[in-house]
């Protein structure tokens, strides 16, 4: 059987999609890593990510092995292939959180075992998962709902929009000048049949939709450039008069972490719509979900 990779959300069907959200709320897990060791690169800080990792892997019956950039120093010290290599003869599983996109894809063009994307400058797809899993537990169903995401057209918001276009989810996305969703990303959303309308008005977004989402403006790696994105994106706060222009009883979610009074506001954070800390707990779930499929449950 070829190995299976997840380095995009759209490297799953919209079957398996809903199979690896199924398999998140699975109430007793089968130990698939008894035994087992995944290999967990960081090449970025990490809070969530980490945490939700090993501890998805621990709950599976696993043994997580956390590398930091400098433990390995992927494409310095060695060659990306050779790393995923070696790494595949003592692990089930390779994760990796790395700034160039283009390197996990060298590390899964050599890798014999499943190698999943834990963050790349292009996608957070296990982030994606998250946000559909506590949509799920939000709405009770995704298809035919809006999700409309407020701020930068980053590698959070393009995760989102794939995700969601294979689970029947609208998404509306409002981007400032200079900083909207790439065009590659948009014409993969419509070919995977997703519901995608593109803003530079963030009030006109949130007309419709069930739910906002935003995420920092400037990512790791773009802090020199924070004091121009902060004019950039000035009105494309999330506050408590966005939230007014969303339907009745739209949810608040952010992937954290968060900057009260730049991208949202403490009001609407720290406010009963908002879900972020369920959100952010389902990053464990989700990837549970996720190395159950990988790993034999529901792979077939």
């Amino acid at each position: 059987m070829t190995t299976r990779h997840f380095l995009e959300a759209d490297d799953l069907t919209a079957g398996e999609l809903i199979t690896v959200l199924d398999l998140a709320e699975a109430a007793h897990p089968p130990a698939v890593l008894a035994g087992r060791g995944v290999a967990l690169l960081f090449e970025k800080p990490s809070l969530r990510t980490r945490n939700a990792t090993e501890m998805a892997v621990v709950q599976l019956g696993g043994h997580p092995v956390s590398l930091r950039a400098e433990e390995v120093d992927v494409d310095v010290r060695e060659p990306a292939a050779d790393a995923a290599r070696v790494l595949s003869r003592y692990h089930a599983v390779i994760g990796a959180r790395v700034f160039e996109h283009a390197k996990l894809a060298r590390m899964a063009d050599a890798a014999t075992v499943p190698v999943v994307n834990l963050l790349s400058d292009d996608s957070h797809p296990c982030q994606a998962l998250a946000d559909l899993l506590t949509l799920r537990q939000v709405w009770g169903g995704l298809a035919g709902r809006t999700v409309a995401y407020v701020g930068d057209g980053n590698n959070v918001c393009r995760s989102l929009v794939l995700a969601s276009a294979l689970a029947g989810v609208r998404a509306h996305v409002a981007t400032p000048p200079g900083f909207s969703l790439a065009a590659e990303t948009v014409e993969r959303a419509a070919a995977l049949g997703g519901q995608l309308a593109v803003f530079t008005d963030p009030e006109e977004a949130a007309v419709g939709a069930d739910a906002l989402y935003t995420d920092v403006w400037a990512s790791m790696g773009q802090e020199d450039d924070a004091g121009r994105r902060r004019q950039a994106f000035e009105g494309f706060t999330v506050d408590e008069r966005l939230m007014a222009r969303a339907n009745d009883g739209a949810a608040f979610l952010h992937c954290l972490p968060a900057h009260r009074g730049e991208e949202v506001s403490a009001g609407v954070l720290d406010s009963p719509a908002s879900v972020v800390w369920q959100q952010a707990e389902n990053r464990m779930h989700a990837m549970r979900g996720l190395l159950l499929f990988l790993c034999g449950s529901g792979n077939g």
